[in-house]
């Protein structure tokens, strides 16, 4: 009897033996498939790192030392930052990526526009390691932000922009994951309509993306490559506004957003609660900058944004824009002033050409169009000519008093073009009954107006004027347009008769003129978080 135990007893234990040993075999084989986060703390040890895996999440434990480059710094040429045979780290969005067998082709992109090409191939003499490392560039998702280390090697890539040279890749890891399932490709959001449509009729016609859907989920829709060219033309403009500016001897201003009334007289406004009282979002600076003007300072400009809640559900309309805004003192007469605008448009017209020629390639690209032609000096029409060329072009102008139409402007602005070879004008003289209570009366007749509007390629972009700094005559027109002068108007008017430099300025809106000069057919596409009456998200 205990002989049969002890047989029993062994054969348990040599079961139990050979189960341990295959959960061990199990255990052992399911490490070496395992990939595991990647910590990388310094480039001096990463030959301690796994060549493959998720960068476990970046929370500033230390400097690792790696140096990124910039792709573009990529190439075969002698004049070439790193050349075929440099060990490079590069970070970027994973563009494309394509595993077949025991190879993988993979694009990586930066900053939108440029991309290089990246492959890895099967070593035979680590077939366990390769093997590791298709695995994991199979679970590579499409716009993941990843860390690449690789050797440049020659090569002919017609499809990236770095066409010389590609990458053999030494090491990978996904710094941020994007989900397998995107709200649309950004190749997709890059195609002009042009190509879309000729598209439809073959046997893969490529998807129509919606501006709803594009603005619902507009970080993915700036990084197509024009869009995100866009806001560099937009953030440009504003650059060469300034310099142009500075050079013309004005100091940049920052004006209140929450005021007591409102600035304009006709506009909508948003109202909030101020510790008890109503304030009004400033539909713009006016006020302020001409008070700049009683302050001394002679020559002001503010870049901000502008709040107007109107319910305006055109192309060309926001609820919230940036407005370039500029006020300054005057000697005798305001074409001072539209003299100093337009070396502001020059500049800006002529900046961007000059210096962003790969933005404005790129954009065009997608969104056709051509260079803004402009006059060496001002192209300034006045009212009356302006309604004969309209009564021209078979418009009814009924008293001549009214403002101008969407559909007038065009044609007024063709007309120009035609006449005077400018995309670019000035139109003065507008009735007074149209205009702001600050608007200096015409000297001869007072149904019209020391003010203006500026037109690019067809379309309103500004409006100005000399202003009224005759106090009595201010608060006068105030009474003519039954306005109400409430406790920000009253200060306003105050400024004033403590004395003041006869003075004039403009306000433009910057998407607007983004969106004009691009010949966009909406001008959410030129905002970068479009507000308009249906969207305060995102």
């Amino acid at each position: 009897k205990a002989a049969r135990e002890a047989r029993k007893a062994e054969k348990e234990r040599k079961k139990l033996e050979k189960k341990a040993k295959k959960e061990a075999e199990r255990a052992a084989a399911e490490a070496a498939n395992r990939i595991d986060d990647v910590q990388y703390l310094s480039f001096d040890q990463q030959d301690g790192y796994a060549p493959m895996g998720d960068m476990v999440r970046t929370m500033s434990r230390s400097r690792t030392g790696r140096d990124f480059i910039d792709i573009t710094d990529l190439g075969a040429s002698d004049t070439a930052k790193y050349k075929p045979g440099s060990t490079v780290w590069a970070r970027g969005r994973l563009h494309s990526i394509r595993v077949k067998g025991g190879s993988c082709f993979l694009v990586l992109r930066q900053d939108s526009f440029n991309t290089v090409q990246a492959c890895f191939f099967k070593d035979k003499e680590d077939p366990e390691g390769s093997a590791k490392m298709i695995r994991y560039l199979k679970s590579l998702t499409v716009e993941s932000v990843i860390d690449l280390e690789g050797v440049v090697a020659e090569a002919s890539v017609k499809s990236c922009s770095v066409q010389d040279v590609e990458l053999n890749v030494k090491r990978i890891h996904a710094v941020s994951k994007a989900g397998a399932m995107l709200p649309f490709l950004v190749e997709d959001a890059a195609r002009s309509e042009e190509e879309v449509e000729a598209s439809q009729d073959t046997d893969r016609p490529f998807p129509r993306l919606g501006q709803e859907l594009r603005l619902d989920n507009r970080w993915m829709d700036l990084r197509a490559p024009a869009n995100n060219a866009i806001m560099r033309i937009q953030s440009a403009i504003c650059q060469l506004y300034r310099e142009s500016l500075y050079s013309q001897g004005f100091v940049e201003i920052h004006t209140p957003k929450l005021i007591a009334g409102e600035s304009e007289s006709g506009a909508g406004v948003f109202t909030t609660d101020y510790f008890g009282t109503v304030a009004c979002l400033a539909q713009s600076p006016q006020l302020y900058k001409q008070m700049a003007i009683s302050s001394d300072l002679e020559r002001v400009f503010e870049i901000g944004p502008v709040f107007r809640a109107e319910k305006s559900h055109t192309r060309r309309h926001l609820c919230e824009f940036t407005g370039l805004d500029l006020e300054m003192a005057i000697n005798d007469h305001y074409l001072e002033t539209l003299e100093v605008v337009h070396e502001v448009f020059k500049h800006i017209f002529t900046g961007l050409e000059t210096r962003h020629a790969k933005e404005l390639a790129i954009i065009r690209e997608q969104y056709p169009s051509s260079a803004v032609t402009f006059t060496e000096e001002p192209c300034i029409v006045h009212w009356p000519e302006a309604m004969e060329i309209l009564k021209g072009e078979g418009f009814d102008m009924g008293d001549e008093m009214g403002d101008l139409t969407g559909a007038m402007e065009l044609a007024l602005g063709a007309t120009i073009k035609e006449k005077y070879g400018t995309d670019f004008f000035m139109l003065d003289k507008y009735p007074s009954e149209i205009r702001p209570f600050y608007t200096m009366p015409d000297p001869d007749d007072d149904r019209f107006s020391n003010s203006y509007d500026i037109f690019l390629r067809g379309q309103e972009i500004c409006s100005g004027a000399q202003r009224c700094h005759d106090p009595d005559l201010v608060m006068e027109i105030i009474e003519k347009k039954d306005m109400e002068a409430g406790d920000g108007l009253k200060t306003y008017v105050e400024s004033f008769r403590h004395g003041v430099s006869p003075h004039a300025g403009a306000g433009f809106g910057l998407e607007r003129v983004v969106f004009l000069y691009l010949g966009l057919d909406n001008v959410r596409k030129a905002s970068m978080f479009p507000r308009d009456p249906n969207r305060c998200t995102p």
